[in-house]
């Protein structure tokens, strides 16, 4: 007995499998699914070369949708207007930027979207304007530059050519003039000592030692920040008034800036009166109850009548509020009978250390 095929239940399977298959690559191809759709109208103010009905549409890198329709303006035959679907949850604006992309080695065109804040009315059909060059390949941008480079040349062609013929000129007489040149630089060498930069002379600011003992210490913790000054005195070099150069102090330095350089010591200065009560700098761990503000105003040789050092300070303390609970200014100054550096530091470290023992005084009355 022979069995009969059942060609009607092949047949439906394979058409079945057919179906499933286009399925699939529908599905492939539209990641926003088979789910609800926005119609939205891009004008592009060019052409828009390779773009076709049914190329990709992305949103920040991610395919939202296609295109569906291309045709060109009817009161503008420059201009080509589109219709893309997307996904209705793609957030697109009213200022959303529209471009053109060529993807792959083929340079397969797609329509890119990116951000945008303004919400367009509702009910209003939304036509997103693309950007000018927008569908602009990279040989035609490539193209157009080398057009307006070579208008630019053609424009300036005689004064390059003047520019060119000076430069010839001037290698000409460089080459004949050789010898001179390195007998020029030889003397330049010579008078700056071969090339060898002048060693800079490094001095320090003396700690005051003798600050009388330890009456009364500090009830409460104290910080000194780095002092505040203007910007001539935030520098190493020695400052004279009037302003000025001094020859014997061209390679005089400080041993830091002159702000952190007075901080620095005043600290060192308050932990000889009393280590154990230390004074913290503000970036130390911790909080200090008050804190000693220094503004230097003067910190100088004066060589106007009888040659002097000179230092001047504005002191205040303030509490944790912010509160400023006493004040005063700092002044001294010292005879100075030689203006070289050795003598003027040493005149420096003796009106420092008056200044010193003026303030922790003070500073250990008023807290």
């Amino acid at each position: 007995m022979e069995t009969r095929a059942p060609y009607v239940l092949i047949g439906t399977f394979v058409l079945a499998a057919i179906l499933a298959l286009f399925g699939f690559v529908y599905w492939l191809n539209n990641t926003a699914g088979i789910g609800p759709r926005t119609t939205y109208h891009v004008e592009f103010q060019g052409p828009v070369p390779g773009l076709l009905a049914g190329a990709g549409v992305l949103f920040n890198g991610i395919r939202v949708g296609e295109v569906t329709e291309l045709g060109l303006a009817t009161d503008n035959p420059r201009f080509v207007n589109a219709t893309i679907s997307v996904a209705s949850k793609t957030p697109v604006r009213a200022d959303t930027k529209v471009g053109l992309d060529f993807q792959g080695l083929t340079g397969v065109p797609v329509v890119t979207l990116e951000g945008g804040v303004i919400v367009a009315k509702s009910r209003e059909p939304l036509t997103l304007i693309a950007e000018a060059g927008a569908g602009q390949s990279m040989t035609q941008a490539a193209r157009e530059a080398l057009r307006r480079v070579d208008s630019v040349l053609e424009d300036n062609s005689g004064p390059l050519k003047d520019t060119i013929a000076n430069f010839k000129t001037f290698s000409d007489s460089l080459a004949r003039n050789t010898g001179k040149l390195d007998g020029i630089l030889a003397g330049l060498e010579k008078m700056t000592g071969g090339g060898t930069p002048a060693q800079k002379l490094t001095y320090d600011l003396r700690t005051p030692q003798n600050l009388g003992p330890a009456g009364k210490t500090l009830p409460a913790s104290l910080a000194i920040p780095e002092p505040t000054a203007v910007a001539m005195l935030q520098t190493q070099r020695m400052l004279f008034s009037p302003v000025g150069e001094n020859p014997g102090f061209a390679d005089f330095l400080w041993a830091d800036s002159i702000p952190k350089l007075v901080q620095a010591r005043l600290i060192d200065s308050f932990e000889n009166y009393d280590i154990a009560h230390a004074p913290l700098r503000t970036t130390d761990f911790g909080q200090a109850d008050y804190q000693l503000l220094i503004d230097i105003r003067r910190f100088r040789i004066a060589t106007e009548g009888e040659t002097r050092v000179e230092i001047g300070l504005s002191a205040r303390l303030v509490d944790k509020n912010g509160k400023v609970i006493a004040s005063r200014l700092v002044e001294t100054s010292e005879k100075l009978d030689k203006v070289e550096p050795a003598a003027a530091v040493a005149a420096f470290d003796a009106a420092f250390a008056r200044i010193a023992k003026d303030l922790i005084g003070w500073t250990v009355q008023a807290v």
